[in-house]
């Protein structure tokens, strides 16, 4: 027995019912077939807003990811990393989100009616691209393994594309050194931009800036066409010296903005060296008692600290006699904890007894001066 159940879902012609004699047929069908027009231009653009925005959204975690990347490759910024890495999971959300309506939206497509328009269909079309296939996601350790490796071996080759500025230059070199058009070496010339920053190379920084532009350029192109970057390079070449001026200005932006980071970076890198510093002198400072004694003398009477300055023993003992008991035994306490003040100590001036100091780093009251030096 034959099923006819698949001609259920057929839209029928429009042309084809028969009407009513008081009925004008020819507005009739006009306007059925212009309804059912609309009703499909409806549907296309709802489509074409939905593959939009799905795009937009992937677009925009591609950026942040690579964003992120750079973040990781650099070591530094590590609140920008944790903004960066929210704003990463929530655009994965949205994805999902997106591609949930598309899902839906093709469903609906499905289960819509067969018309004279849909019905037929070029028989003998057929586009073939290379598709890169996907590749399982790589640990961390392996990224750094495969990156040290790589540099170590094209170090020499990346630090000459590096110091390239012409675009015929640039290609020629790509196309005698296939290999170095890959993430290894975006992630290599990005780490020594921010190097040449924070030894104040800038002019330099800016060179190495615009070649580091010119790959992520290259491997941004390669991911929209899905195809590996080594085949995709001349086009960006092509592209880039017959662009028009919107593009430029595209590439240029995202140069300044590039170097921009850099320098934020840079400047993140030398502060954290600065307090890295700071703490270690700190803590060679520290007395037997664990204290500073550059903050034990900032936090004393000024008179006892005019005592420590000019290294005067009976000075502070008759200070210390007008002092509160309780008072001048917290304050001697910190001195000795912090080692301003060593105890059972002989005097620069040859006699017994406790010897206050004014560590080095602690500053003079006298205008900077040690009086024990001749």
């Amino acid at each position: 027995m034959v099923d006819y159940s698949v001609w259920d879902h057929i839209e029928v012609s429009d042309d084809e019912d028969e009407t009513h004699p008081n009925i004008d047929t020819a507005s009739l069908f006009r306007w059925r077939h212009q309804a059912r027009v609309e009703r499909m231009e409806q549907f296309q653009k709802e489509k074409e807003e939905l593959d939009k925005g799905a795009g937009e959204c992937k677009r925009r975690l591609s950026e942040c990811q690579r964003r992120l990347k750079e973040l990781e490759v650099s070591g530094n910024g590590k609140g920008e990393l944790e903004k960066l890495q929210a704003e990463a999971q929530q655009l994965r959300k949205e994805e999902k989100s997106w591609e949930g309506k598309v899902e839906e939206l093709r469903k609906k497509e499905k289960n819509m009616p067969w018309n004279v328009d849909t019905l037929s269909k070029d028989g003998f079309s057929k586009s073939v691209f290379n598709v890169k296939a996907e590749e399982r996601e790589e640990t961390e350790e392996q990224k750094e393994k495969k990156h040290k490796t790589f540099v170590e071996r094209h170090e020499k080759q990346i630090k000459h594309f590096g110091m390239l500025r012409r675009w015929d230059d640039s290609q020629r070199c790509l196309a005698e050194n296939p290999q170095l058009v890959c993430e290894e070496t975006a992630n290599y010339l990005v780490i020594w931009c921010i190097d040449l920053e924070v030894e104040e190379k800038h002019a330099l920084m800016e060179q190495v800036a615009h070649q580091t532009i010119v790959m992520q350029f290259i491997l941004e192109l390669a991911k929209s066409l899905k195809v590996d970057p080594r085949a995709c390079f001349r086009q960006f070449f092509t592209k880039i010296k017959t662009a028009d001026q919107q593009y430029l200005e595209g590439f240029t932006e995202e140069l300044e903005a590039f170097k921009e980071r850099v320098r934020g970076r840079a400047r993140a890198r030398l502060e954290k060296a600065l307090r890295d510093y700071e703490e270690e002198e700190r803590r060679k400072r520290l007395g037997p008692g664990g204290l500073d004694p550059l903050e034990v003398y900032e936090s004393l009477p000024p008179e006892l600290q005019k005592c420590f300055d000019v290294k005067d023993v009976q000075m502070l003992q008759d200070t210390i006699s007008k002092m509160d008991p309780t008072e001048a035994k917290h304050h001697m306490q910190r001195c000795i904890d912090s080692g301003l003040w060593v105890p059972n100590a002989k005097g620069g001036d040859g006699g017994g007894g406790d010897v206050p100091g004014v560590p080095e780093g602690v500053p003079k009251a006298n205008g900077g001066r040690d009086p024990a030096e001749p």
